[in-house]
């Protein structure tokens, strides 16, 4: 896929992801725009910063450490991704996911 065509699905992924959450969620949800060139998440929501993928050959290491580079203390970093006639799904740190279920159970 060219460089060109590869924005443009990433750019829909998000609008795609962004969408689905704010019907979920009840609120809006906007993607940031020019965060290719600044290196940082897609999607911000709170304390919860996304990095949005949507391919077939999947480099979850890779778009970990990315989000995790841009995360700040106290904010959770989550790669959410799809494949192509897949559901969404997101990858946190386990630690992460631990201290959720300790605050859920």
């Amino acid at each position: 896929m060219t460089g060109r065509r590869s924005r443009n699905k990433g750019a829909q992924a998000e609008r795609e992801l962004a969408a689905m959450l704010s019907d979920e969620l009840g609120f809006p949800i906007k993607r940031k725009l020019g965060q290719a060139r600044d290196g940082g998440d897609d999607i911000q929501i709170g304390k919860y910063r996304l990095e949005v993928k949507r391919r077939e050959a999947l480099r979850l290491d890779d778009w970990c450490q990315q989000i995790e580079a841009a995360s700040q203390p106290g904010e959770w970093p989550v790669v959410v991704y799809r494949r192509n006639g897949q559901p969404w799904r997101a990858v946190v740190p386990i630690e992460l996911l631990i201290k959720a279920m300790r605050e859920e159970l």
